[in-house]
């Protein structure tokens, strides 16, 4: 499903231009002509992202962006703010009201895209995590005082990756006021101790002599240990053609030189706070909920992290329109692989079974053992016809390839799937798991091996 960006500006006609650009990429677009307007659509509708003018009558840009972050139900939304002024200070302003970005009037067409698109994927990262923490805390994973350290973005521990000396000294100083500062001018060191070490940010400039920071930045983006960290890059004035590729690379922030230290200390305490925010819930979650939510055998989640979950996902479908298809699997007469092999074997089938499960479906959709060899795989934002191609795939891929055992036997297991769909705002989750099950009685009856999909 596509973004939903929310443009304000009390000038009609740039509200068209900017919504005009916008659908042209495939985004949804809403539209505020005030403040109060923009903070009532916050605080009622999906946002992704805000576009926000600055200079509007009334409540003006600074203090819609302010109220916004001061809302627990809005903080997380990513907050733009589009001007016509380019002094520091009103830069600086901007930032301590908690806005993610700038973009300057007359807004560059590359630069306004890769942004949203760049905030729009953070956000959804963001309320993921959120989600899956409301669900810890559902079940009975209570929040103490390490929260309140977590959300600082004071003394972070931050990289800056830069050969130019003197710049990287300036820089240094007044890094290492607030955060513990490490500098490195070889791009190869670097990327070794941001693999190896933790970092809460890392700085990298992108007009390196010795080395190419772009790339640096690419490989950060493709290792699993540093694919969330914050980066932001330094850039020459008018070096716009290698600051979009990095951008759209996924580099976080970027400081166009000679870098404002005021402007510097604010934006890297905004991404050292959200790093630590979004590394603490992922870590509370994982740490506190984990046994109570687990499948011990398998790995994959169990029947009662579902009961809480499922209903979370189907409430957000609602609200926001989003459509959602679960499927049930079942392993194929698994009673007579236990019989004939043993529980051994049994369960060795369960475990490479639920690796396949998981292969096979992206990281977003949550995968669940809801009994011995029954399975439940919920797909947000996924239609059933396309829930149905992905069971097929999944149902021939588990087919096609026998189950080798560790006694070297080769098990040949196949699967059968029921599929249903989230059906209009009456819907729950009882009735959807019931519809999901009576297709996989379908397919059972009709042979086994195949797909069922719920009238």
């Amino acid at each position: 499903m596509s973004a939903r960006v929310l443009v304000v500006d009390d000038v009609p006609a740039n509200v068209k231009l900017l919504e005009a650009r916008l659908e042209a990429e495939y985004f949804q677009v809403l539209t505020a002509y005030s403040g109060i307007e923009a903070l009532e659509i916050c605080a009622n509708d999906r946002v992704d992202v805000v576009l926000l003018d600055v200079m509007m009558p009334g409540t003006d840009g600074f203090e819609v962006c302010r109220r916004l972050k001061k809302s627990p139900k809005t903080q997380h939304i990513p907050v733009v703010m589009v001007t016509a002024l380019d002094q520091p200070s009103d830069k600086l302003q901007g930032l301590e009201c908690g806005a993610d970005d700038f973009l300057t009037k007359p807004v560059d067409e590359i630069a306004l895209i890769t942004r949203v698109k760049n905030l729009a994927r953070l956000k959804t990262l963001c309320d993921e995590v959120l989600m899956r923490a409301a669900t810890g805390r559902q079940l009975g994973v209570s929040e103490n005082a390490d929260l309140e350290r977590a959300l600082s973005g004071d003394f972070g521990r931050v990289m800056l990756v830069d050969d130019h000396v003197r710049s990287a000294q300036r820089l240094e100083r007044t890094l290492a006021k607030f955060h513990d500062t490490v500098v490195e001018s070889s791009v190869d060191r670097a990327f070794e101790r941001l693999c190896e070490e933790s970092f809460d940010l890392v700085l990298v400039s992108l007009s390196l002599d010795g080395g190419d920071g772009l790339d640096l930045c690419t490989q950060l983006r493709q290792r699993d240990a540093t694919r969330h960290l914050p980066i932001i890059v330094l850039v020459d004035e008018g070096s716009d053609a290698r600051l979009l590729r990095g951008l759209d690379s996924g580099v976080n922030d970027y400081l166009v030189r000679p870098v404002e230290s005021h402007e510097l200390l604010v934006r890297v305490k905004t991404q050292v706070k959200r790093q630590r925010h979004t590394a603490y819930l992922c870590d509370r979650l994982q740490q506190s909920a984990e046994q109570a939510i687990t499948d011990g055998l398998t790995g994959l989640h169990n029947r009662r992290y579902l009961n809480s979950h499922l209903s979370s996902l189907i409430e957000d479908a609602k609200e926001n329109s989003r459509q959602l298809s679960v499927m049930m699997v079942d392993i194929d007469a698994f009673n007579d692989v236990n019989e004939r092999y043993g529980n051994r074997i049994g369960d060795y089938i369960l475990i490479e079974f639920a690796r396949r499960l998981g292969r096979n479906v992206r990281g977003v959709n949550l995968t669940c053992r809801l009994s011995s060899e029954n399975f439940l795989i919920v797909l947000p934002d996924v239609p059933i016809a396309r829930a149905g191609q992905i069971a097929e795939r999944l149902r021939a891929q588990i087919a096609a390839k026998p189950f080798l055992s560790p006694t070297s036997e080769h098990i040949r297991v196949t699967s059968s799937v029921g599929i249903a769909e989230l059906s209009g705002v009456q819907d729950n989750a009882e009735a959807l798991l019931k519809r999901a099950r009576s297709a996989l009685l379908n397919a059972n009856r009709q042979g086994r091996n195949r797909v069922a999909v719920a009238a």
